[in-house]
């Protein structure tokens, strides 16, 4: 006879604790939850502990920690005609938690396609030469024009970064000729100018031996010595031409 009131009482009890479970929420300190009562947009709530209406009110849980997205590499033309293939890399987080959850499907997936259209049409608006040596200045403007999309969605890009640019193998076997040749350039012009500051110096040497012919004897001499240290079994020895003018006109001299 008791059966009948006891399995009631149990089943009451179920009943309850489901119904108590079900409005019992617990979020994270980095979470938010976004209420809708019949559909309706309540606000959000949390962290913490709180309680909704079973069956009465949704919620959807919203993550608020920063996001790390690679973008897929993009096909892209520059402006000088050159076909590229970048790659890069966005970092965003959710702002107002109600917008991303009514304003927009779903806003990890809209946020990575804009960034894809956006590299596509900023990269193809610059030169190579930009791309590659003003990367930082195109940083920010990917990421200006993103975050000014995304933000009616409350989401906030932080960050955008180009990681890579990938050449076409013809260009890069162009681009080594050219630093071959920039290379080249330099070499000779500062083989120019040695020989240009030598030529100053052996000008400078020659004033000055000028004044003293003796000198040049004496230049002589040790050039013999530096010879002679390297053992070799040849010496040329040059004569002054003013020596040999005094013999030639001695040997006249005695012909007459």
């Amino acid at each position: 006879m008791l059966l009948g009131p006891t399995v009631g009482i149990i089943f009451a009890v179920v009943i309850v604790l489901i119904l108590l479970f079900s409005a019992i929420k617990i979020l994270k300190e980095y979470e938010r939850g976004v209420i809708f009562r019949f559909g309706r947009l309540r606000g959000a709530k949390g962290p913490g502990i709180f309680l909704i209406i079973p069956f009465v009110d949704k919620m959807i849980k919203v993550d608020l920690r920063t996001i790390t997205m690679d973008v897929p590499p993009q096909d892209v033309i520059t402006k000088d005609n050159v076909p590229v293939k970048v790659n890069a890399v966005i970092y965003f987080r959710v702002m107002d938690p109600e917008k991303s959850v009514v304003k927009i499907e779903k806003y990890i997936l809209a946020t990575s396609q804009i960034a894809q259209t956006t590299l596509r049409s900023i990269l193809g608006q610059v030169d190579l030469d930009d791309l590659l040596s003003r990367r930082d200045k195109i940083n920010q403007k990917l990421q200006k024009i993103i975050d000014e999309q995304t933000d009616p969605w409350g989401v906030k890009v932080s960050t955008v970064e180009v990681k890579d640019v990938e050449l076409p193998q013809p260009i890069q076997r162009a681009f080594a000729r050219q630093a071959e040749a920039e290379r080249e350039r330099r070499a000779k012009i500062i083989s120019a100018e040695g020989e240009f500051q030598a030529s100053e110096k052996l000008s400078n040497a020659a004033k000055i031996l000028s004044q003293y012919p003796v000198s040049v004897q004496l230049r002589f001499l040790q050039t013999l010595k530096e010879i002679a240290t390297e053992q070799n079994s040849t010496i040329v020895f040059p004569v002054p031409v003013d020596l040999l003018e005094t013999f030639m006109n001695r040997f006249g001299d005695n012909k007459k």
